[in-house]
């Protein structure tokens, strides 16, 4: 007698994934390379199954019921689970991750992680590498949650897991400054919290997907222009859309040309980062932990990753 397991197989919950992802069982049939009548009946044989309605067929999209999105969250866990398998398996045979995925927060060098990626791809090592990018807690979220192996530009929070090790890798000083045409532009200094918050902060937006997240450098009850990542950020404050503060790197070429006024403040900011990594007996780290790991160790790597004008 067949169960519910007999029908929740990987290719099972993966063509599930792709119906929830294509927004209709016809996109889901092509990138499949199924016919949609196929599609259709592979579908109904696990609600069948499972007695239960995982896709409303009302209208012409594909929208997958409660039952359906509870199916859809729990199959991402469980093919990231098996992937998670797959690696340790991979691990232990060779030495070598068979993927390994960096998390990399807004705050970090992006040119300077892509030459480290550029380091570790010539070495020819059988690792497929990934990268993710986050923003404040939702670094940390993404390895702790088993999404990536290192993350770098990591805001430690209290009750860090135990499997969780960190090492410093900088600390950023931050200026706060504002377009030469926003108010703030011409008032005293240092400026008060109250006058900060009489008007709009632009700030990045936290990339973790559950809770409330993490928020800097904002005044309670301020307008905010909440924006991706520091980039925009910068492009924001340069349009004179808020205020807020920009890491002293990233912000002094355009202070020296005149495009920003930095603007001293009651409390000024500096945020330590940090890159982390999980260890534990059952999971020691692999060979491609081990390299960027003695990457790291380099002080002028580390420098250069918080410094986003510089190269290694």
């Amino acid at each position: 007698m067949q169960t519910p397991r007999d029908w929740l197989t990987p290719e099972a919950l993966l063509m599930l994934q792709t119906i929830g992802q294509q927004g209709s069982f016809a996109a889901a049939a092509r990138t499949l390379n199924l016919v949609p009548s196929a599609l259709t009946y592979r579908v109904r044989q696990i609600e069948d199954a499972l007695d239960v309605l995982l896709f409303d067929r009302s209208a012409r999209q594909a929208v997958p019921t409660a039952a359906g999105r509870e199916l859809l969250r729990e199959a991402s866990r469980l093919l990231d689970d098996m992937d998670a398998v797959a690696n340790r398996v991979r691990r232990v045979a060779t030495g070598w991750e068979a993927v390994f995925t960096v998390a990399v927060d807004t705050i970090v060098s992006r040119s300077v992680v892509m030459d480290l990626c550029a380091r570790f791809l010539a070495l020819g090592a059988p690792t497929r590498l990934r990268l993710r990018y986050e923003t404040l807690s939702g670094t940390l979220a993404a390895l702790t949650s088993g999404q990536a192996d290192l993350a770098l530009g990591v805001v430690l929070e209290p009750g860090l897991q135990n499997d969780i090790r960190h090492a410093v890798l900088g600390d950023i000083a931050f200026v706060y400054a504002v377009a030469p045409h926003h108010p703030l532009a011409q008032a005293p200094e240092p400026l008060s919290d109250l006058s900060l918050q009489q008007h709009r902060a632009v700030a990045v937006a936290d990339s973790v997907s559950r809770g409330t997240g993490l928020t800097m450098g904002l005044q309670g009850g301020q307008d905010v222009f909440t924006v991706p990542d520091m980039t925009s950020k910068l492009e924001a404050q340069l349009r004179g859309l808020g205020g807020g503060f920009l890491p002293e790197t990233l912000a002094r070429p355009f202070i020296d040309k005149g495009l920003l006024v930095p603007k001293s403040v009651h409390t000024p900011r500096t945020n330590t980062c940090h890159h982390a990594w999980r260890d534990t007996p059952k999971a020691p780290a692999g060979q491609a932990l081990r390299w960027w790991l003695t990457q790291l160790e380099s002080p002028a790597t580390r420098q250069a990753l918080l410094r986003p004008s510089q190269r290694v």
